[in-house]
């Protein structure tokens, strides 16, 4: 089937070598025809459609990688010629309801049905461009913004607020103009299901596409885009009511991709209870681990021969390396030979230089060392005894399973996706908590042969659950139900009167076995077996010949001597003719074929 991979932010194609998720999904199912549509960041790093193969080196002899199609998500605008006055009208009504979804909490189901009316619009003629950075946009929010009504608990926006966030807006709503809907050669309207991975923006050509053309999608986040824009949008450079407009529209394509989304794939159950939290379907939600190639990596070597404590992740208050030394000081004041190596970068300016202060103010500053961004997570975990995690919070399993994957005993806070990740192969402590930390510690630095059995416990998990294969063979089983449970074609609108769209799989292959019955194509079964033309009489069984355009080449001639009889009982099995759809409000019966039904 095709399959268009859409995501934001970066290409999905890693420096040669080094792979990434959209690659081991793509080499995983080479069954299936993919095609990438990246939002890039900004114009200098989006190109024209063009194969991967050829853009990233692929080599020669390997297989043909897929097209890649690129839209600039930020920086310049996009080129367009301005509305008319008529259809401006139309273009200032559909984004005054969207507006309204954003800032009136009573009229927050229209931003559905705006969204996809200036996907219409600028369908027929590409006018969206340019009323979004008009002043007749602008004129609309600002009434909107500051109408009887409107949600200003963020503060009143002030003028430049209203220019702020109508550029951000027309820059979130840019992939609405993507000249990547139709049926034609590279349009969504061509693919089998779209594929989202990360949410968020990337989510709007999927939404359009199932609007357009009647193309499911599925959804899979490794890592909420709407909980990390929260997170993000706390030191944006735009003032409260700039931030409180952009995260309610996140928040509400949050929402309305969740609705229409056939199957939501979260990387963890801890980010499934998050989905639910913003409306999604327990139904059609499942759990698929973000799978690492490091499980084929061997586990590291002996330990080192003093007992070290290793912490690696961003040098930040969140990930809190201020709790593994208040812990370590325990530590050492029991085991004074036992070591602290903390790998990873500064994060906030200055943050090292407090940790190290810390450090000397504990006492511990000559066990403490800074070993900085390690070659490799191998390396890091490799110089440790116990790896130990001390974030207020785990979003995102990769580092804990990394670690386990290393064969070393783990330590984590027992916050996030950390107990779901560890399970019983580890230690949890609560956060903040340096004395809890300090005793897990101990405990495993004194039993040679408790570490030893959770390290190998660990790596078995880990190995277990964050392999490739697991994940596209579940992949592989979602786009196959997913397809079975849509109407086939779905560019292709239905006839008037034809009745529903063609299922495929929406019959068993025993179905299509005639059990013993012949009859040509179209002919009715009557009940001794045989098949009538409509007037009593008993219908030609020459018309479909051996070479005739019914598309069968092996249907025995009546009289023929390997011809089974009719009505005999003996279950003979007999090809089918192509070529002929049922009627309107025909169900299709045994003188129809396989290929007709998908």
């Amino acid at each position: 089937m095709r399959v268009a991979l859409l995501t934001e932010g970066v290409r999905p194609r890693a420096p040669r070598g080094a792979g990434g998720w959209c690659d081991r999904l793509v080499d995983g199912l080479r069954e299936h025809d993919f095609a990438w549509y990246v939002l890039a960041g900004t114009a200098e790093a989006a190109g024209t459609s063009r194969t991967a193969g050829a853009a990233d080196g692929a080599d020669a002899e390997g297989p043909a990688r897929p097209a890649i199609h690129e839209l600039a998500l930020w920086g310049r605008r996009p080129a367009g010629r301005a509305p008319g006055a008529l259809r401006g009208r139309q273009y200032a009504a559909a984004y005054d309801r969207l507006v309204r979804a954003l800032l009136r909490p009573g009229d927050r189901s229209g931003f559905g049905p705006g969204l996809y009316r200036l996907a219409e619009l600028t369908r027929a003629d590409g006018g969206l461009p340019a009323f979004l950075v008009s002043d007749r946009a602008r004129r609309v929010l600002e009434r909107a913004w500051r109408s009887p009504g409107a949600d200003t608990s963020a503060g009143q926006p002030l003028v430049c607020d209203v220019l702020v966030a109508a550029d951000l807006l027309e820059q979130c709503l840019r992939p609405l103009t993507a000249p990547w809907y139709g049926t034609g050669p590279g349009g969504l309207g061509a693919a089998d299901l779209c594929h989202v991975v990360g949410g968020g923006p990337a989510a709007l050509p999927a939404l359009v596409a199932k609007q357009l053309h009647g193309v499911p999608f599925v959804v899979t986040e490794h890592g909420l885009h709407l909980r990390e824009q929260y997170l993000g949008y706390r030191e944006a450079p735009y003032r409260w009511p700039v931030r409180a407009l952009l995260l309610a529209f996140f928040r509400a394509l949050t929402e309305e991709t969740y609705r229409q989304a056939a199957i939501l794939t979260p990387g963890s159950a801890h980010d499934q209870q998050w989905q639910r939290r913003c409306g999604a379907d327990p139904a059609r939600t499942r759990v698929v681990y973000e799978g690492t190639p490091a499980v084929e990596r061997p586990a590291a070597g002996a330990e080192p021969a003093v007992p070290t404590l290793v912490w690696a992740g961003a040098l930040e208050p969140g990930r809190d390396p201020e709790l593994a030394l208040h812990a370590f000081a325990r530590v050492r004041a029991e085991l004074p030979a036992a070591r602290l190596v903390l790998h990873g970068a500064e994060a906030v300016p200055g943050y090292r230089a407090h940790c190290a202060a810390v450090a000397e103010r504990l006492g511990v500053a000559d066990a403490v060392e800074f070993a900085g961004r390690p070659r490799s997570a191998a390396d890091a975990w490799a110089d440790g005894t116990v790896v130990v995690f001390s974030a207020l919070s785990q979003r995102r399993p990769r580092l804990l399973a990394d670690a386990m994957l290393s064969g070393r005993a783990v330590v984590t806070t027992d916050v996030g996706v950390a107990r779901e990740v560890v399970g019983p192969t580890g230690l949890l402590v609560p956060p903040r908590d340096p004395q809890a930390l300090a005793g897990a510690c101990l405990a495993l630095l004194r039993d040679d042969e408790r570490r030893a059995r959770l390290g190998l416990a660990g790596r078995l998990r880990a190995q277990e659950r964050f392999a490739v294969e697991p994940v596209t063979g579940a992949f592989r089983e979602i786009y196959l139900e997913l397809v079975s449970q849509w109407p086939a074609f779905p560019a292709a609108a239905p006839d008037a009167g034809a009745g529903p769209r063609p299922r495929p799989f929406a019959r068993p292959a025993e179905f299509w076995i005639t059990d013993g019955l012949r009859t040509g194509p179209g002919e009715p079964v009557t009940a001794d077996g045989g098949g009538t033309d409509g007037t009593g009489g008993t219908g030609d069984a020459g018309d479909a010949g051996p070479t005739g355009d019914s598309g069968t080449d092996v249907r025995a001639d009546r009289e023929g001597p390997a011809a089974p009889v009719g009505g005999s009982g003996d279950g003979a099995v007999v090809a089918l003719p192509r070529g002929r759809r049922p009627a309107a409000g025909e169900v299709p019966d045994r003188a129809g074929s396989f290929a007709e039904a998908v």
